[in-house]
């Protein structure tokens, strides 16, 4: 039974004296000297050997087979991996909810657009859509009065961004690394596209 159709054995065995092994092309032997099982009855160190020379396999294919990462995410495309691979934040965000107001905007019109977006924040930006800074709900808080307070007042002029093309899962990272939860989408030239918030992500199925 060296040979099955046109395939070979392989055989991965802990005794090379087995019926398997002597009837296998190639043999791997994974041989321990007894297992963590007190009474030396229950595979423990036999089925860790096993998986460790399983895993060593898989290594050695994927180099040999140059196997990348966008091979994975074409044969893997639907679990949490896959789409770590090649979902975009241009595919996760609402490109229809941009929250935005001017420089010159007073505190209602910062409000409403705040909440109207439900996303925790509002871009600023200028008149060509270019982005100036953010204001989020927790910027209200530096203020005991906010009575004629105008949007260049209480922005801030540094809102993380991320490019509408990047991964959504480094959207995700980003968030994580600054305790944020949501992220500024911007295109090439930096112009406000919208924003993509962790709950989009998590709703995809990348984490």
């Amino acid at each position: 039974i060296r040979n099955v159709g046109n395939e070979q054995i392989v055989a991965m065995v802990s005794n090379t004296d087995s019926f398997l092994a002597k009837n296998a092309a190639y043999v791997l032997k994974a041989q321990v000297d007894r297992e963590a099982c007190p009474n030396n009855l229950a595979p423990t160190n036999s089925t860790t050997a096993q998986l460790v020379m399983g895993d060593a396999l898989a290594i050695c294919l994927i180099q040999c087979r140059s196997f990348s990462s966008r091979d994975f995410a074409k044969y893997h495309p639907g679990g949490s991996l896959g789409k770590r691979l090649y979902t975009r934040v241009s595919d996760v965000f609402d490109q229809d909810n941009r929250p935005y107001v001017s420089l010159e905007d007073g505190i209602r019109k910062v409000i409403l657009e705040m909440s109207g977006g439900r996303l925790g924040a509002v871009a600023v930006t200028d008149a060509e859509g270019g982005l100036l800074g953010i204001i989020t709900d927790g910027d209200f808080e530096k203020y005991e009065d906010v009575d004629g307070l105008k949007a260049r007042d209480i922005m801030s002029v540094s809102p993380k961004t991320i490019q509408e093309e990047e991964l959504a899962y480094n959207a995700f990272q980003k968030m994580e690394q600054n305790s944020i939860t949501q992220l500024v989408v911007v295109d090439e030239d930096k112009k406000y596209k919208g924003m993509v918030h962790i709950h989009d992500i998590l709703r995809e199925g990348v984490v």
